[in-house]
């Protein structure tokens, strides 16, 4: 049954022959193999990445998440008051932990499975069709909620610093979805390097305020923070809070799947590449989130609904002067562009989808950039529609943010416990405790994800998830019953030749006229010329041209009472003497040489053809005359 579903969808999408066969290729994960070659050699080079230009291509989410994981683990520890707010340090090194652990996982994810898909590629292997497509399903919603939350709160940065600006965020936020989606439609390279600038920027500003902030004991003067009296010794916190602090913070960890589910966008080797760029990652966050935590304690930072924790600790460390601005000015951008951590991973995981026939397979064509641009459009009107249903409102989305993707992660890593005891490599056991370990914890967050941001809006992800699940599977089964009654993986029969009798479209004796008859007569022996005339004058004058011409062809021409041309050609193939023939329909159409002259052409040639696929058992083929003069 694999094969027969892997071949249906190459005949489904492609018209028969080599646009069959092109459609079958790409969704097996090799159509661009004539176009783009491998990922390798100095031509592919061009387009892929380096291990550096993986930062600002997959992980702005993951980097960027620092301007809002802190300051929502303080969110929820303030609920116990300023004496818990020290809880944050413990907790901080808790999800420093679980990063480490996730690094090292998706290390190994990127090693076993080069091809990326992340979680789906891992659950599909080890944990069976259903678990890949849960995987599936949660990372899709994950990486649309990516591009709506991380544009809405760069805007809403942007807006907390020019608040005239405050009325129109929803179209800042389409314009910001706008550029985005352009760079990524010119491939991930081009939006790597664009970006690689700001990313530098935002990474070097954010350690300057640490190592700034290690050598002050009192914040800067003019900080403008209210600092939180936080005792040494904090006070009691109950363990069900510290958990929920902890989920919160985990909203920092979001994107440290995307470099394994993108691995082909590397420069070969790529699998070496994208892991050096997993452990780049992991550092830069791991040492901003302690650096973070730690001077939030120092400068008793807490949370205020005027201004960000980050720009607390940023004025904190280093004043109100240049550094602060060039800092949250970067950190406006850096959260915008932190949804191409989605464009670079979404399209990937959507061919591979398409390859094993669970979403349309035109997800898994690309251009001539290294660029899937279908998944990368989707991407983005899923997005644009979930920023305007929410009029740009971060809040509105923040409550179902990260469930997607801890279900991918403890996915992912239940799956790797299973492929390290079937394969057993030496000291396989370590390698299971660490992933066993690592999707404990994060099905933990999961579950304290879903119970407390439950109604605050999380049961939208809640319904989405098997949703998405059910169309994989309507999709999946439209494949199969394609490659059944196309008799896929069997043998068929002896092709044997039929009288098939051909029928060509005419309108006026003319060169195109000649060019369609003498295709149709190298493809059958018995030809008809069609025509459907409304004008008694113009039907007399086709036939005493057709005449003099004498072109070995009759000639038949209808005369309907309504102005259709469908209707009338439909009815001809019905009659008596040619519904139980096998009939093909040619229909010549003119080819302009310049692309703004379709616009001149009358577009019946296009009609008629779809309405004869649809309502006619007749083969259908256009015949171009191309122009060579315009």
């Amino acid at each position: 049954m694999t094969g027969r579903r892997g071949q249906a969808g190459g005949v489904a999408d492609g018209a028969g022959g080599a646009g069959g066969a092109g459609a079958a290729a790409a969704a097996s994960g090799e159509g661009a193999a004539s176009g783009e070659g491998a990922a390798s050699g100095e031509g592919a080079g061009r387009g892929h990445i380096t291990s550096l230009e993986g930062i600002p291509a997959l992980s702005l989410d993951a980097i960027s998440s620092v301007a809002y994981g802190p300051e929502a683990m303080l969110v929820v520890l303030a609920t116990a008051g300023a004496g818990a707010l020290a809880k944050i340090e413990p907790i901080t090194i808790a999800i420093v932990v679980l990063l480490v652990i996730l690094v090292f996982s998706y290390r190994q994810v990127i090693e076993a499975f080069p091809d990326g898909g992340g979680c789906y590629a891992v659950s599909k292997a080890n944990l069976g069709a259903g678990a890949s497509r849960l995987g599936a399903a949660s990372l899709v919603v994950d990486y649309v909620l990516t591009v709506a939350v991380s544009i809405s709160a760069g805007v809403a940065a942007l807006v907390s610093a020019f608040p005239a600006l405050g009325p129109d965020s929803l179209i800042i936020s389409l314009g910001f979805l706008a550029l985005l989606t352009a760079l990524n439609l010119r491939g991930i390279a081009t939006s790597a390097r664009t970006f690689l600038l700001p990313t530098a920027v935002f990474i070097a500003g954010i350690y300057v305020v640490i190592v700034a902030g290690l050598f002050r004991s009192h914040p800067a003067p003019g900080a403008g923070i209210h600092a939180a009296a936080v005792p040494k010794v904090a006070a009691a916190v109950g363990v069900l809070l510290l958990l929920k602090a902890f989920a919160a913070g985990c909203s920092a960890l979001t994107g440290v799947e995307a470099i394994a589910n993108d691995v082909p966008a590397f420069r070969a080797p790529q699998a070496r590449r994208a892991m050096r760029t997993e452990v780049l990652l992991g550092g830069i966050l791991g040492t901003m989130l302690l650096g973070l935590a730690l001077l939030t304690v120092r400068f008793h930072v807490a949370p205020e609904a005027s201004q960000t924790v980050l720009s607390q600790i940023t004025g904190a460390s280093v004043g109100r002067g240049a550094i602060y601005y060039v800092v949250d000015l970067s950190t406006t951008l850096i959260l915008a562009l932190a949804a191409n951590t989605s464009f670079g991973g979404l399209p990937v995981l959507a061919s591979l989808l398409a390859r094993d026939n669970l979403v349309p397979h035109v997800f898994g064509l690309r251009a001539d950039r290294p660029v899937y641009r279908y998944g990368v459009v989707v991407l983005a009107v899923l997005a644009g529609v979930l920023l305007v249903a929410v009029n740009a409102n971060t809040n509105s989305l923040i409550p179902l943010f990260a469930i997607g993707v801890f279900t991918g992660f403890t996915l992912s890593q239940t799956g790797l416990v299973r492929h390290w005891h079937r394969e057993r490599p030496p000291y396989w056991w370590a390698r299971a405790a660490l992933n066993g370990t690592g999707a404990a914890m994060t099905a933990l967050s999961t579950i304290i994800f879903l119970v407390t941001k439950f109604t605050g809006g999380a049961w939208v992800v809640v319904i989405a998830i098997p949703a998405l699940i059910f169309l994989f599977s309507r999709i999946a089964r439209y494949y199969d019953d394609v490659g059944t009654e196309l008799g896929l993986g069997a043998t068929p029969g002896k092709p044997q030749p039929e009288g098939r009798l051909i029928v060509v479209m005419v309108a006026t004796v003319s060169r195109m006229a000649e060019s369609a008859l003498a295709t149709a007569l190298s493809l059958g022996h018995e030809v008809v010329a069609l025509s459907v005339q409304f004008d008694d004058e113009r039907a007399a004058t086709l036939q005493a041209d057709w005449d003099r011409w004498r072109p070995g062809v009759p000639l038949v021409v209808l005369r309907p009472n309504t102005r259709s041309i469908a209707t009338p050609v439909l009815e001809y193939l019905a009659s008596a003497e040619v519904r139980d023939r096998k009939v093909m329909v040619l229909i010549p159409e003119v080819e302009p040489r310049k692309w703004r002259h379709r616009l001149l052409q009358n577009q019946r040639g296009s009609i008629l053809a779809d309405v004869l696929r649809r309502r006619s058992t007749a083969a259908v083929g256009r015949v171009p005359y191309h122009l060579t003069k315009d």
